[in-house]
């Protein structure tokens, strides 16, 4: 098998847009096995694009298998010249099967395997079924049909100016002549015209079946073969290290990439932490400046009057009644907390009876008990009154309504 047949079928049934063949992307690598396969079978069919012309005139670009396929008549083998057309449904539907004449051929008429025009019809096309048929089988169906009954002859002139106007096989050729005396020159049957294939490609020479090439030639497809296919060699080696390399870039431009997302997360996390610091020390400073200026302010009355004449309740003073209810409920229950702390290391010392501790425990906790809900109901009204006070100092467009 060529390795240039399975380059032609990858590129061909890999192309998009409008130069894609109009096959179903799911059939396409069935269609390239199909072909594959029939190529590896019979080297004489070879695969090819054309332009196909249906019926109402439309054109489509289409793949076929152009060559010959060989038959047995008469113990001789023979190459029949055909070209099987994949439609557009292949390979759900049947090929379309051609037999392809040589201008010294014509068409056996009637023959019961081959039309006029030369579409082929045998059992096997009829009852495709995809996907136990295949283009191989096909291949040896048409070998066994064309064997029972050839559907080509060839045209020869006539060797005496009487020749028979009847055709009778020829032991000669295996197909017979058909000739017509019209004066002195032999009539040639048109060959019907083919509208399956614009450019018909001439098939190889007809006769004995055997295709005899020149050496020289033949040296030198081999020697382009091989020179091509050790080109071909290098620049897959030279393709793979490139995309090895192409891959390490790739990889390493994603390590660094994942290091600038982390440098720069990092970068906005110090930013964040230092403007919280810097916040935080602007705080620290604003309290310090006014711890010295309440210190400046009474650090005289301090030296004029007895430090023990200070009334501590009277040091600090609320704003208003809620702050002063806080302050005392929040004055009592951390009292209450000190009391239970010192019985608690009482009765573990032995000075307070089990009993007495418990029921003192018990009107202590139920005393701090009050002194919180007290502070909570407290601290409610006074955050219902900053809400209000900040919606009094807010704009009017923020103003609630």
């Amino acid at each position: 098998m060529s390795q240039y047949t399975q380059q032609f079928l990858n590129s061909v049934l890999s192309q998009g847009g409008p130069a894609a063949l109009p096959y179903a992307e799911g059939m396409k690598w069935h269609i390239r096995q199909h072909l594959l396969h029939l190529i590896e079978a019979y080297a004489s069919l070879q695969p090819k694009t054309a332009v196909f012309t249906h019926n109402d005139g439309r054109t489509v670009n289409l793949l076929q298998a152009d060559g010959t396929v060989p038959m047995s008549y008469q113990g001789v083998t023979y190459n029949i010249p055909v070209i099987i057309w994949l439609m557009e449904s292949y390979p759900q539907h049947a090929p379309l099967v051609f037999v392809n004449p040589t201008r010294d051929m014509i068409i056996k008429r009637p023959h019961p395997f081959v039309s006029p025009n030369g579409i082929v019809s045998i059992p096997y096309i009829h009852s495709w079924v995809f996907p136990s048929s295949n283009l191989v089988e096909l291949a040896r169906n048409l070998s066994h049909f064309f064997a029972r009954d050839p559907p080509l002859y060839s045209q020869r002139k006539p060797s005496n100016p009487n020749p028979n106007p009847n055709p009778s096989p020829s032991p000669n050729s295996g197909y017979g002549s058909m000739n017509s005396a019209v004066g002195s020159n032999a009539a040639r049957p048109a060959i019907p015209p083919r509208v399956y294939s614009p450019t018909p490609t001439p098939p190889p020479p007809y006769g004995s079946g055997r295709i005899m090439e020149d050496p020289a030639e033949v040296f030198k497809k081999n020697a382009i073969d091989k020179l091509v296919g050790s080109l071909n060699g290098d620049i897959r080696e030279m393709r793979k290290g490139r995309e090895g390399e192409v891959e390490g870039l790739f990889n390493a431009q994603a390590v660094l990439r994942k290091r600038d997302e982390e440098l720069r997360k990092g970068l906005k996390e110090m930013q964040d932490e230092k403007e919280a610091l810097e916040q935080q020390l602007q705080m620290v400073l604003t309290n310090s400046d006014v711890l010295e200026v309440w210190l400046r302010e009474n650090e005289g009355k301090l030296g004029t009057a007895d430090v023990t004449a200070v009334d501590v309740d009277q040091a600090f003073e609320p704003c208003d009644a809620l702050s002063k209810q806080m302050l005392d409920c929040t004055a009592s229950d951390l009292a209450v907390e000190d009391t239970i702390y010192a019985l608690d290391k009482a009765a573990q010392e032995g000075a307070v009876p089990f009993d007495q501790y418990l029921r003192n425990v018990r009107l202590l906790a139920r005393e701090q008990f009050f002194h919180r809900a007290t502070a909570s109901k407290v601290r409610a009204v006074q955050m219902q009154a900053q809400v209000a006070n900040m919606a009094s100092r807010a704009p009017p467009q923020y103003a609630f309504s």
